[in-house]
Order: C-alpha cells, then structure tokens, then sequence
C-alpha cells in the first residue's frame, strides 16, 4: 500500500498559532547499541515553501534515494541543524534527556541562519524540552505556558503521532538525521571493522552482538545498555 505524502497541512496551523518559522524534528538512533542518538531539524516558512517531492520518512527510502535528497533538503529549508549525543551522554544522562540534548544541538545550529517560533516533534512526547516529556493528548499549544523570549530559552514544542509520515518538515528532518548518523558510523566502522557497523549502524544483530562477545564492547558503546 502506498502512503500518501507527507505535506505542510500542520505546519501552516502550527504557523498561524505561533508564527511563520515552523521546525520539524525527529531523531534516529535511539535503540541502537552504539553510536550516538541523533536529531535533525529542518525549518521552514509553510506559508512560501513548495511541496518537496521525493521526500518520505526516513525509514521508507532506500539509503541510496535518502543521500540523494540531503541536497535539495537543505537548499528547500529556511534553516537546518543536525545534533548528536554521544554514547557517554547517553549513558550519563539516560536515552530521552541525551535525546533532548542532541535536539537542542541541532536547534542551536539552525537558529544560527534562522530561529524557529515553534518546533514539532514526531512522537507522542517531548523530549526537546529538559525535564519534561509531554502526555499523549498534550494539546497542540504545547509549551506555550512556559516563559518565551531570548536566545537560551526553547520556543514552544508541540508533538504529534506519526509526523515523520504526514509533516513534511519533519520526514525531511529524519532524513538529514539518518544520513548524518550513518554516514558517521560508517566511518567508524573502518577503525573497528569486527563489529559491522557500516551495515548494522550499531543495533543490536546478531553478527554485532557477537563481535561484543568475542572483542567485548568499544568506546562507542553504551556501556549501560544490555549489550549481550
């Protein structure tokens, strides 16, 4: 069956209650084994920007069609910023508050070109914001009770179930999260090939959870997690 395409049908509502800079959000990693958690964050102005064809939640498209995207998905965005937390943060500050901060990284490297009015996160929760997660029918004005104003505070999060299927900024977003994420552990897979990263990116297969057991866990590891 064939999904209908995301667009900006959210956007243009959460535009006119907050105003015209919309952020949507999603992050990649969170089950992984190693590596960082990573978030992407793309802004747009609804009101002016084209549908985005090609563009679908990350997990929908073949690795090849989600590179090939990354480009026109940054030249299409007001604003962009990808955030990552190590596996140390991860291990130190639990898997949501790591998650929230590389969120908020991603959200600092997009406020450098522009700053969003309010930012929607895929899910059912928020974990943009420090210390709090957000209850299934959080109404859609999330966090607008919380002071506004000045560089270091958040703008409102608001969060909505399966947006990375329906919000066209936030499908863009998971894309530029999980290329950024992949093409790093990539990377890493060349210094530590036994653990087969460059096709695994870090969950928990089989071959990787062997390689654990015979070479025990790397630095790239979360070392709180049930590896084996």
């Amino acid at each position: 069956m064939t999904t209908r395409a995301p667009d900006l049908e959210t956007e243009t509502r959460l535009a006119a209650l907050h105003g015209p800079w919309v952020a949507g959000c999603d992050e990649v990693g969170r089950g992984s084994l190693a590596g960082p958690v990573t978030v992407g964050l793309v802004v747009v102005d609804p009101s002016s920007s084209e549908l985005l064809p090609g563009v679908r939640d990350s997990k929908l498209l073949r690795s090849g069609a989600r590179v090939d995207l990354v480009d026109a998905i940054k030249d299409w965005a007001a604003a962009w910023g990808v955030g990552h937390a190590t596996p140390q943060e991860i291990d130190t500050l639990g898997i949501l508050p790591a998650t929230g901060l590389a969120g908020r990284r991603a959200l600092d490297a997009a406020a450098r070109n522009r700053r969003p009015d309010v930012v929607l996160v895929d899910g059912n929760y928020d974990w943009l914001t420090p210390g709090r997660q957000a209850s299934l029918f959080e109404e859609e004005r999330a966090g607008a009770d919380r002071p506004g104003g000045g560089a270091d505070r958040l703008p409102p999060v608001t969060t909505q179930v399966k947006a990375d299927l329906t919000c066209l900024s936030v499908a863009a977003a998971s894309i530029l999260a999980k290329v950024d994420r992949d093409q790093l552990m990539c990377r890493r897979h060349e210094s530590e090939p036994h653990f087969g990263w460059e096709s695994n990116k870090g969950y928990g297969t089989q071959h990787h959870r062997d390689a654990i057991r015979t070479h025990g866990p790397s630095d790239h590891h979360r070392r709180s997690w049930k590896l084996i």
